[in-house]
């Protein structure tokens, strides 16, 4: 990464993580596909009302492993063993114990936060039950991110695209035979995703254990370096707290068509899952640009940034016009296969004709965070996301939203902060960049995270 043409390897770096996302998202896109089909719009609803309260939950958390990866890149440009070892110790077991945390969130306080996001008495019962049950495979979730994020910092993103693609056909198939043949609804594709997660987790970890060299993990050697969980909180935190920002907004969103009954619920699930697929595809392009920046940072290529930026924007930008366009495009077929019910195609549609036609500006906004954070800086995204995803779109729902009352009006709200956004870290791109010497290697040691 700190050498040669960089499209193509952009591309093979891309590629598999685009993959890996994608099946990624199937877990959740055959839970709603199943319970729409097999047991009816109100189970719909419940899965899709706990999909952004689940994220906000556990972003913070993902942006642990966010730190972690971008220390990993730095060492592993700078050829920094001790450090490589030390770090994969910690964050394996900072994920467990993470992971656990979130276990005891999820089972106490699920009817508490689904009650002050509004969901409707009928659905109430069936989000907390869903909720309830995906949330004891958060230790697998985090050591699978974790432990993925440590093979993609050195490059590899090929062998967790492998194990994701194994347990998503897991996934699928306990999906169908819980629901179809035990009638366990909600409860069923609850149990399939955990299982998926806790196969693609042990996978992961496997894989790190037969590892030779500096990032191979042995269970006896896991601790917890205050020296690395303090740099990882560094950069992670803000990270987390980014991607919680965009999360409380979408929770506010949520509540909002909450108020428009179970079948714009149920409309919204499914096209947010449609629109996932477009998301996760544009984020492997932000992933990139994170671990290419930090690994050049790693090496002291200041020179290498801004072909970086260059390459990965023009990708995103490619990548979310092309399958939004292309989603946009077969919207009515997509919808369909998540309900059969019109109302519910039709409410799918109102959103995905706004958002996956801008999504590219999405996309946009992510890299230019992504290339901000490779060079160290994760406080600045965090606020910049605070105003642009989080106080703008909240200021949006409680003045233009609540004079024109409707789902057109509420859906433009993310078009707009994604360019406010956008264009913030735009600015702070170029005044670090700047600032940024050639003599970066400090950033390896943790003194230049800001």
């Amino acid at each position: 990464m700190v050498s040669g043409p960089l499209l193509p390897k952009v591309l093979f770096f891309s590629l598999p993580l685009m993959l890996s996302g994608i099946l990624q998202l199937l877990f959740n896109a055959a839970d709603i596909i199943v319970v729409g089909q097999f047991t009816g719009s109100n189970a719909m609803a419940a899965v899709g009302a706990t999909s952004s309260l689940n994220t906000l939950i556990v972003n913070i958390f993902l942006g642990l492993s966010i730190g972690s990866s971008i220390l990993m890149s730095r060492y592993f440009g700078a050829r920094d063993n001790e450090n490589m070892s030390d770090l994969v110790h910690t964050s394996v077991l900072l994920a467990a114990v993470s992971g656990i945390l979130l276990v005891f969130v999820g089972l106490l306080f699920a009817p508490l936060f689904l009650t002050w996001m509004g969901t409707p008495e009928e659905v109430l019962p069936l989000s907390v039950l869903y909720m309830r049950i995906v949330f004891l495979g958060m230790p697998a979730l985090l050591l699978y991110d974790f432990g993925a994020g440590i093979l993609r910092a050195i490059g590899d993103t090929r062998r967790p695209l492998y194990f994701l693609f194994f347990s998503g056909i897991v996934n699928v198939v306990l999906n169908l035979l819980l629901v179809i043949v035990f009638s366990l609804g909600v409860a069923g594709v609850a149990i399939a995703t955990i299982i998926s997660q806790y196969i693609s987790s042990f996978l992961v970890m496997r894989t790190l254990m037969k590892e030779d060299g500096a990032y191979h993990l042995e269970l006896k050697k896991l601790h917890m370096s205050g020296r690395k969980v303090v740099q990882i909180f560094r950069i992670g935190i803000p990270a987390g707290v980014s991607g919680a920002v965009f999360s409380i907004s979408n929770v506010l969103i949520q509540s909002s068509i909450n108020s428009f009954g179970p079948i714009a619920m149920a409309g919204n699930a499914a096209s947010s899952n449609i629109e996932g697929f477009v998301y996760t595809a544009m984020n492997s392009l932000y992933q990139a640009a994170i671990t290419f920046v930090s690994q050049n940072v790693g090496a002291g290529k200041k020179e290498r940034i801004i072909p970086v930026f260059r390459t990965t924007l023009f990708l995103v930008i490619a990548v979310g016009l092309l399958l939004g366009g292309l989603a946009t495009f077969f919207a009515s077929f997509l919808l369909s296969i998540y309900s059969s019910d019109q109302n519910v195609i039709a409410y799918g549609m109102e959103r995905l004709h706004i958002i996956c036609l801008t999504y590219f500006l999405c996309g946009m906004m992510d890299v230019a965070c992504g290339i901000n954070r490779g060079m160290g800086y994760s406080v600045t995204p965090t606020v910049v996301s605070l105003f642009g995803a989080c106080i703008l779109r909240v200021i949006w729902i409680f003045t233009i939203f609540k004079v024109h009352h409707s789902l057109f009006i509420l859906y433009l709200s993310y078009p707009v902060s994604w360019i406010v956004t956008f264009l913030l870290h735009l600015f702070f791109f170029i005044l670090y960049y700047r600032r940024l010497g050639t003599k970066e290697r400090g950033y390896v040691h943790g003194h230049g995270v800001k």
